[in-house]
C-alpha cells in the first residue's frame, strides 16, 4: 500500500512521541508531510527534530491538496472547531482526547465528516497495544467464563506544582480528570466488555482554586481557579449486563492504575489502559495466579497506532477501530456522569457504538494491514 500523507496541528509536548512514531514504526503506511502550530518556533523545532519537510501555518496546512489526515493535537477546547476545518478542507481527521467538551460539537463533526464520506478518529489507541488486545483475546476465547463486572481507578496527582506548560488547561473541562485520563479506561472497558447503556456517579473537587507551589514554576505563588471537577466516581451499566466502578481523580500525588475484570470462572488483572503493554494475570477458582504472556505486538510506547490503523482502513474501505463513534460513546459517558452527579439520578445514554474489532492473531508489529 502507498504512505497516507499527514499534517500535524499543535506541536505541544504530545507531538514528540506522535511524531517519532508515525515517522519511525509507521513509517511504512504514513507519511508526515508538514507541521503547523500557532507559535512557529514550536512547529520549526518539531520540524528539525523529525525531519519533517513542511513548516506551514494551521490555515496553510489545510490547504495543501497532497495531505490526506489531519492530526489534531490542539488544545482541548479547540478540538472540535479544528476538526470542522480539517473537514470543510476535505481531509480526514485524527485528534486527540477529548473527542469534544459536549455532544452537540461531536455531533456536528461526525456528520459533517458522514456528509463528506470521510473518516474521524480520536485517541486513545492504547487499546490497540498488546496488554488490552490480549485481554480481549482471553475474554473471547472463555478464559474467565462470562464477565460480570469490572473495576477501573486512576489517580493522579494535582497541577499545583505548575510545572507543565499548559497546567492551567488540566483545571478546565476537558483536562480535568474524567475528560482526560478517563477516555483511556472507559474506552479499553469498551473494548472488552462492549457499550454502556447507562451510567451513574458523583464529581465533585476539594478547592475552588489551587496557589502554584513548585518555586521553579513561571507561575509560582500564584492563585489559579479550577473550573472542573477533579474527583469523580461512577457506575457504568453495560447492554452486556456487565456493571463496572470507575474512579478518576487528580487531587494528591503520584500516578496509581489498576484495572480489573471479574468473570464467572476467572478474574483478569488487566494492565494500565494508558499503556500499549504491560503485565496481564488472571486468578483462578481454585486461587492460582497465573501470568499470561501477550498474543499481540505493540507491548512497548505506540501512539499513533489509531492512525496507521486509518491509513490502512482509508485504502482498503474497512472500518477503522478508534473511530469518532467510538469517541463520541466516551464522552456521552463521561458527560452522563457529570449529569447524574448534578441531578442524582441514573442518566440513561443515547449513544450506542460497536465493539471495535479485535485485531487478529498473526499481526506483524510493523503493520495493521488486516
Amino acid at each position: 500500500m502507498r504512505k497516507v500523507k499527514v499534517g500535524v496541528i499543535g506541536t505541544g509536548v504530545i507531538s514528540s512521541v506522535y511524531l517519532k512514531n508515525l515517522t519511525s514504526i509507521f513509517g511504512n503506511i504514513v507519511e508526515v508531510r508538514a507541521v503547523a502550530d500557532l507559535v512557529p518556533e514550536l512547529a520549526r523545532k518539531r520540524a528539525e527534530e523529525f525531519q519533517i519537510p513542511g513548516v506551514y501555518t494551521p490555515d496553510e496546512l489545510l490547504a495543501d491538496p497532497e495531505i490526506e489526515i489531519v492530526l489534531n493535537l490542539t488544545s482541548p477546547a479547540a478540538h472540535a472547531s479544528v476538526n470542522l476545518k480539517a473537514l470543510h478542507a476535505g481531509k480526514h481527521v485524527y485528534t486527540e482526547k477529548p473527542f469534544a467538551l459536549n455532544r452537540q460539537d461531536a455531533d456536528e463533526v461526525l456528520a459533517l465528516a458522514e456528509s463528506k464520506e470521510l473518516l474521524v478518529g480520536c485517541a486513545p489507541d492504547t487499546f490497540l497495544g498488546a496488554g488490552i488486545q490480549t485481554c480481549i483475546k482471553l475474554i473471547d476465547d472463555g478464559w474467565i467464563g462470562t464477565p460480570y463486572a469490572a473495576s477501573a481507578t486512576i489517580i493522579m496527582g494535582s497541577s499545583s506544582s505548575g510545572m507543565h506548560p499548559n497546567f492551567r488547561n488540566f483545571l478546565k473541562l476537558g483536562g480535568d480528570p474524567m475528560l482526560d485520563m478517563g477516555p483511556y479506561y472507559v474506552t479499553a472497558l469498551i473494548a472488552l466488555l462492549g457499550p454502556v447503556r447507562r451510567v451513574s456517579g458523583s464529581a465533585s473537587q476539594l478547592n475552588q482554586e489551587i496557589v502554584i507551589n513548585n518555586p521553579q514554576s513561571p507561575a509560582f505563588g500564584q492563585s489559579v481557579p479550577v473550573e472542573a471537577p477533579t474527583n469523580v466516581t461512577a457506575v457504568l451499566d453495560f447492554q452486556s449486563g456487565a456493571v463496572a466502578s470507575f474512579q478518576a481523580a487528580k487531587e494528591s500525588f503520584g500516578y496509581f492504575p489498576r484495572m480489573e475484570i471479574y468473570g464467572t470462572e476467572g478474574n483478569f488483572f488487566v494492565p494500565d489502559p494508558n499503556l500499549f503493554g504491560g503485565t496481564i494475570s488472571i486468578q483462578f477458582p481454585n486461587g492460582q495466579v497465573k501470568e499470561i504472556p501477550h498474543t499481540h505486538p505493540f507491548s512497548e510506547e505506540g501512539r499513533g497506532m489509531g492512525i496507521a490503523d486509518m491509513a490502512y482502513a482509508i485504502q482498503s474501505g474497512r472500518p477503522h477501530r478508534a473511530s469518532g463513534r467510538l469517541a463520541r460513546h466516551v464522552l456521552d459517558i463521561s458527560l452522563g456522569i457529570f449529569e447524574a452527579s448534578k441531578t442524582e439520578q441514573h442518566v440513561k445514554l443515547d449513544s450506542t457504538v460497536e465493539r471495535p474489532t479485535p485485531l487478529p492473531l498473526g499481526l506483524k508489529y510493523n503493520t495493521l494491514d488486516l
